[in-house]
């Protein structure tokens, strides 16, 4: 076996997560060794929107999300990461989301995050894609970007090895994790080994390989996220995040406002987008096609397989005549779709779990990695070291 491999900080999982903690470690003047099992990383950090929406979070992680936001524009001051600043909009389609949408605009105003109410006409005219039969009001957030999950991740990854200095280690499974009496070990199925003082575990929804019996005994569960992608259009520009009515009853952002529990409760129960948790999100990318989607399936742990490994045709018919329904889109022919998994507590809002004093696992941050991503594992990093 070959002399171990030696560094500061060990990160296992380049993922959103993964990435940031081996971004602020090196920040912080330590050498990082980050590893990750594919060639590229191909887990929810690149099958997802791209939104970055601290809009959509609860106070705690909003003010999270904003420093992500901050760290992100950084970083694309340095580097070109795909980033686009067009901000995020909230499109009512009745009197129960304009009102919500009036309560959360109160709300940001309180804390300090500019938001604007528009009226239908403001919103026809800033997104004339909008069907003028759904519009009834937008909450317009002008800080908040996207990001092209497809490249960002892996852009971010460049960076730090050309100038910050990272070791990343591709293409390498890790298979067995030791805790020492001054740091960890991990060893490698192509039998490398990896010495670290601290080593950070952030293993998204992969729970079979390192301490599958911790997650099988947590409160972890997966959610399965179909989404669909348009052809190019390069004669149509559509700017910033597109969020809609289901989203605003879906989102926790808007679970603090006074009404929310009323209109929650009007709600018909037994529907396909409830029993699928589907609501319609849209961003264009720069290269002209058009995300849509989403859909939430969920499984414990343990039983991830449950969710299955095929995309329902079902519930792709279901969201493209949903967002027919929302946008006046002409050619909306689909390219491609595909299903992501991402990870997340039912009764906290993120799994961690510490061996030994130098060994942190975590994971499961939910659908808000993209967002609040960046920020956490600043904040995370600084109580790790």
């Amino acid at each position: 076996m070959a002399n171990p491999l030696k560094f500061d900080v060990l990160v296992i999982g380049s993922g959103i997560l993964g990435t940031f903690h081996a971004y602020h470690a090196l920040r912080a003047g330590y050498s990082v060794g980050l590893i990750e099992k594919n060639k590229k990383p191909q887990g929810a950090t690149t099958r997802n929107f791209g939104q970055v929406v601290p809009s959509g979070l609860d106070t705690k992680w909003q003010k999270i999300g904003r420093r992500s936001l901050e760290i992100y524009k950084e970083l694309q001051q340095e580097t070109d990461i795909s980033l686009q600043s067009n901000g995020s909009v909230y499109i009512a389609s009745d009197n129960d989301e304009v009102r919500l949408i009036e309560e959360l605009a109160l709300q940001n105003q309180k804390v300090g995050y500019p938001s604007k109410l528009l009226t239908k006409t403001e919103c026809l005219q800033k997104w004339p894609v909008l069907q003028p039969s759904y519009c009834q009001a937008g909450l317009f957030f002008p800080q908040e970007i996207s990001l092209d999950p497809r490249i960002a991740v892996h852009k971010i990854i460049n960076y730090m090895i050309e100038q910050m200095g990272l070791k990343y280690f591709p293409s390498c499974q890790i298979t067995q994790s030791l805790v020492l009496n001054r740091g960890v070990e991990f060893r490698s199925s192509d039998q490398r080994t990896f010495v670290g003082e601290k080593g950070i575990i952030c293993n998204g929804s992969e729970f079979q390989t390192l301490y599958p019996e911790l997650f099988g005994q947590s409160d972890l569960e997966v959610s399965k996220l179909h989404m669909l992608r348009t052809t190019p259009n390069p004669k149509l520009r559509i700017k910033g995040n597109i969020l809609t009515g289901r989203t605003i009853r879906r989102y926790e952002s808007f679970r603090e406002c006074n009404s929310y529990k009323d209109v929650r409760e009007s709600e018909p129960k037994d529907t396909f987008a409830k029993k699928y948790g589907i609501h319609i999100l849209l961003t264009q990318a720069p290269d002209g096609t058009i995300v849509l989607g989403d859909s939430h399936e969920y499984a414990d742990a343990k039983n991830k397989d449950a969710l299955g490994y095929e995309i329902d045709q079902s519930i792709n018919v279901f969201m493209l005549r949903e967002a027919k329904k929302i946008f006046r889109i002409p050619n909306l022919e689909i390219q491609n779709t595909w299903f992501g998994l991402y990870s997340q507590c039912k009764t906290k809002d993120i799994f961690q779990h510490n061996i030994g004093g130098c060994l942190h696992i975590v994971t499961g941050i939910g659908g808000k990695g993209m967002t609040a991503g960046p920020g956490f594992a600043e904040k995370n990093l600084k109580l790790i070291l």
